[in-house]
């Protein structure tokens, strides 16, 4: 059974992303955590006795904590009915990302899902700046999905890479079941950048090849001077229904969440994306006995 952590903050953001995640896994079994984290507007004294849980006072954040769960628990088992599907709620007076990782390490999860906040205008970053925290620290991987999208069936997954480093065997496994549990066809996307691939490009090519192999996959190659429009531009040229990135240092990821001027972006992603930390590795299991 897969474990899937829903962050939320009860915005109409937050249930469209829940929205997606539950069709995007509907034919999986899994346990989802819905997870609310909040402070207070002023700290209390009450609280260094061990957190607003054991304060005898009542704390309004709790309530409205306590409350929006279960609206949101109530809503989704009125919505969708599907017996492969488990959830827990969890609240917690803690920062968001420090929330996430305890829970993570602590539950075994498998994945994060959230939703972005969106932008502004075409040429503004999108993702939201809680999101952008949560990639930055997740050591699981994170499907961020755009204000506003609703699901539609992915048929392609597109998978950027360079091919100057190569890729870790375990987390590319975790892209090959992604793609198979999607019955998704996997794109390799190369952006040609240089002429002609090196020669350490071309075998870390054919080891990703044989990584991939148990998944339905294609290798592809497109002309652009900058990695993050040319990708952008094959994703609405082809109709992609999931972009997936390997979270490396000194990739065009750190640099898309990292910068914030239309001149260094110049990209805006409409389809939900995976992110892959590079390092990733199955967290340990609880043991049977």
């Amino acid at each position: 059974m897969k474990k899937i952590l829903l962050p939320t903050d009860f915005s109409e953001n937050a249930w469209n992303a829940i929205d997606y995640t539950l069709n995007y896994f509907k034919n999986e079994k899994c346990l989802f955590y819905i997870l609310h984290t909040y402070t207070p507007t002023f700290y209390r004294v009450d609280y260094m006795m061990g957190g607003p849980v054991n304060s005898a006072i009542p704390d309004k954040d709790v309530e409205l904590a306590q409350a929006g769960l279960e609206k949101t628990l109530a809503d989704i088992k009125n919505n969708y009915a599907n017996k492969n599907h488990r959830y827990k709620t969890l609240s917690s007076f803690n920062i968001l990302t420090d929330e996430i990782q305890e829970v993570t390490e602590r539950e075994h999860i498998d994945m994060i899902a959230m939703g972005t906040q969106g932008a502004t205008g075409a040429k503004e970053i999108f993702i939201g700046t809680r999101t952008v925290h949560v990639i930055k620290k997740a050591k699981i991987p994170v499907l961020a999905i755009p204000s506003g999208y609703t699901y539609k069936e992915i048929k392609t997954i597109v998978f950027p890479t360079d091919y100057i480093r190569p890729y870790d065997k375990e987390a590319l496994g975790f892209l090959t079941n992604m793609s198979k549990m999607l019955k998704a066809k996997l794109i390799v996307l190369n952006v040609k950048e240089e002429y002609v691939l090196s020669e350490e490009q071309i075998a870390h090519k054919k080891t990703l090849d044989v990584f991939l192999k148990t998944a339905d996959h294609s290798f592809e190659q497109v002309k652009g001077e900058l990695m993050p429009n040319a990708i952008h531009e094959y994703v609405e040229k082809h109709r992609i229904g999931l972009l997936a990135i390997m979270n490396r240092k000194h990739s065009f990821l750190e640099r898309l969440i990292t910068k914030s001027t239309v001149d260094s972006i110049g990209y805006h992603s409409r389809i939900p994306f995976l992110v892959i930390p590079e390092t990733w590795k199955d967290l340990p299991k609880k043991s049977k006995t």
